[in-house]
């Protein structure tokens, strides 16, 4: 699974998981792409920083900042954090949660946690509606 930063024509940005480079063009040419705040059809993948694996498996991200960039991030810690402040933390067992959650199963509520990325595909292909929360170095102890 490969996760892909999209932008639609209206500079709407999402994100969106695909097995392969191949599979999101495929599905890019036959119209199954589609931005979830407008419905344009028109995407294309935006800019993202590349996860660098070390020997340790550890994935690290490399971003070279300027002034923008270092205001963008802030706003995205911010935001990150409102969300874990606003929502159930349910740690590995996100996936059956959201499953529930989505089926009606219990009380819609917000909930954040870990999913493996074969999780994270069952849930995009019974159709239910996630996205991943950043993590920053400073998060972890």
């Amino acid at each position: 699974m490969i996760r892909f930063s999209l932008i639609c024509e209206h500079e709407h940005e999402f994100e969106a998981w695909f097995r392969s480079n191949d599979d999101f063009d495929i599905q890019k040419k036959r119209g199954f792409v589609d931005c979830p705040s407008c419905g344009s059809h028109k995407v294309e993948k935006a800019l993202m920083a590349p996860a660098v694996s070390t020997s340790r498996k550890q994935e690290k991200v490399a971003l070279a900042m300027g002034e923008a960039q270092k205001q963008a991030l802030a706003q995205l810690k911010v935001l990150a954090e409102k969300v874990r402040e606003n929502a159930d933390y349910v740690g590995d067992k996100f996936a059956e949660e959201a499953r529930k959650i989505h089926f009606g199963e219990t009380d819609a509520r917000g909930i954040y946690g870990e999913a493996t990325p074969e999780e994270a595909q069952s849930l995009v292909e019974d159709g239910v509606e996630f996205m991943p929360i950043p993590s920053f170095p400073d998060d972890r102890n």
